[in-house]
């Protein structure tokens, strides 16, 4: 015997199938949506968390350009301060060389035929304006001067007569080159 559903369970599995379908696809945009709202929730994390370090580092960057200033600021007071200690040294070194000039020059200037009338020094250099009896006592004074430690070269500028209470004496004028230090 033949027997006949009447029942329609094609349209009863075609439902279900399609309820099925409806709840895989609807299963799917939730965990789509799901994914998505968690995917934004870590960006904005990381963002945050970044930013945060940004904001750290410009901090840090803000104390160590401040320190930096600092830094160039003793730098340039140090080398300021060892400027002028070299100052104070090259001043300390050279403070006693007119002293030492004068006591040279006192030995050298031969007592009753010459006098000494000015001596002007001008960084290296010595300018000496005296008179004596005659030029033979310029040049022996000039040869003394080069032998001397004060001075390393000696030139002639001028000499001229010139009558001094009734005596015929050369008024003359050197140039010389001092060795300092």
């Amino acid at each position: 015997m033949i027997r006949i559903n009447l029942l329609p369970y094609r349209e009863k599995e075609k439902k279900e199938n399609v309820k099925r379908q409806i709840t895989i696809v609807a299963g799917s945009f939730i965990i789509f949506l799901l994914a998505l709202v968690y995917f934004q929730i870590s960006l904005t994390t990381s963002i945050n968390a970044l930013e945060q370090k940004i904001k750290e580092k410009d901090d840090r960057l803000v104390v160590l350009t401040k320190k930096l200033g600092d830094i160039e600021r003793f730098k340039r007071d140090i080398r300021e301060l060892e400027q002028k200690l070299a100052v104070i040294k090259g001043l300390e070194a050279n403070r006693l060389f007119p002293v030492h000039m004068l006591d040279e020059m006192a030995l050298l200037v031969p007592i009753k035929d010459m006098w000494l009338e000015k001596l002007t020094e001008s960084g290296a250099e010595l300018r000496i304006e005296g008179v004596a009896r005659n030029n033979i006592i310029v040049a022996r004074f000039m040869k003394s001067l080069e032998f001397s430690s004060i001075v390393s070269s000696v030139s002639l500028v001028s000499t001229k007569q010139r009558e001094v209470l009734g005596f015929p004496l050369l008024q003359f004028t050197l140039s010389c080159t001092l060795k300092k230090g």
